[in-house]
């Protein structure tokens, strides 16, 4: 018998293309540098609109009487404290920074304490008409301040709360976002925590003072840096409800730097300054506990 030679196929070999994962890698890597890039330029337009003014008034603020304010250059040639004296000089600023304080910090406290009661409520106990309270307390954001302001005055005034610090701290002590912002902190936190602390006998206030509100640092310090710098602008309430100049807030009184008919631009832009840079210092203070409670709340809520 004669062995019967048995061929074998040539394997195939498929040809390498190693162009392919390097046109590859180098396209991703081009359209990751253009989204980058217009990613920061999109970051730097909307900079320029929300600091320029800040930038161009601070500007302003530190320029004398021989250099003018309408230039291209928002920047002094030889800057000076001087429109800031002049404040000092004009109105009693001082004065007008313990008033805002003392309301901006009252209402930022009465806030952290009303909102937290009431989300809390909102948020564990089941009773009827829940739902509607909770429109309720949307309305009251949807609707401008304007509309109730002639009803809040009224109910000021038969308190015996006109010309008082106290008028323009109680109408704000409790602000329908603020109680919305910790119930739906409330909400997110899971219910094995406070049930566990039911089971060791705790009761319904340890379990929202010991268990519940310190889970909600975050949201809590929100509320307060809302509410403080919310205070701390208002303008109109304050104009409405003061009558004595002694207890104007910030806001009020810088209105006195401008005249009937004229007004120093540079004395203005100072004392808009003063007013604008607490705010900022405060935030840049607490921004951690500020960007750490809406991250919380974008993600639990």
């Amino acid at each position: 018998m004669s062995a019967v030679a048995t061929r074998t196929p040539p394997a195939r070999t498929t040809p390498s293309r190693p162009d392919r994962p390097r046109r590859r890698s180098r396209a991703s890597i081009r359209r990751k540098a253009v989204n980058y890039a217009v990613r920061y330029l999109l970051l730097a337009f909307v900079f320029v609109l929300l600091a320029g003014p800040f930038i161009w008034q601070f500007g302003t603020s530190l320029k004398g009487p021989a250099e003018s304010i309408f230039t291209a250059n928002p920047f002094p040639v030889s800057p000076t404290a001087e429109n800031y004296a002049a404040v000092a000089e004009t109105i009693p600023v001082f004065r007008y920074i313990g008033n805002s304080l003392i309301v901006s910090t009252s209402s930022a406290v009465l806030n952290c304490i009303f909102a937290s009661l009431a989300g809390y409520v909102l948020a564990r106990i089941r009773f009827r008409g829940r739902t509607l309270v909770d429109i309720l307390f949307l309305a009251t954001i949807i609707i401008p301040f304007e509309v109730i302001m002639v009803s809040v005055f009224l109910t000021s005034r038969s308190l015996g709360l006109v010309d008082s610090l106290m008028g323009v701290i109680l109408p704000a002590a409790a602000t329908g976002l603020s109680i919305l912002i910790m119930r739906t902190a409330f909400s997110s936190l899971p219910r094995e925590i406070e049930e566990a602390a039911m089971i060791d006998g705790a009761s319904d206030w340890q379990r929202f003072l010991r268990v519940a509100l310190p889970s909600v640092k975050g949201s809590l310090m929100v509320v307060a840096i809302f509410a403080f710098v919310f205070a701390w602008d208002d303008f109109l309430w304050p104009l409405v409800i003061l009558k004595d100049p002694s207890n104007y807030t910030l806001t009020v009184g810088i209105q006195y730097l401008s005249g009937t008919f004229t007004s120093n631009q540079r004395v203005v832009a100072a004392g808009t300054m003063i007013a604008v840079l607490p705010l900022l210092l405060l935030f840049f203070a607490l921004q951690r506990w500020f960007f750490r409670g809406v991250g919380e709340g974008g993600i639990k809520g």
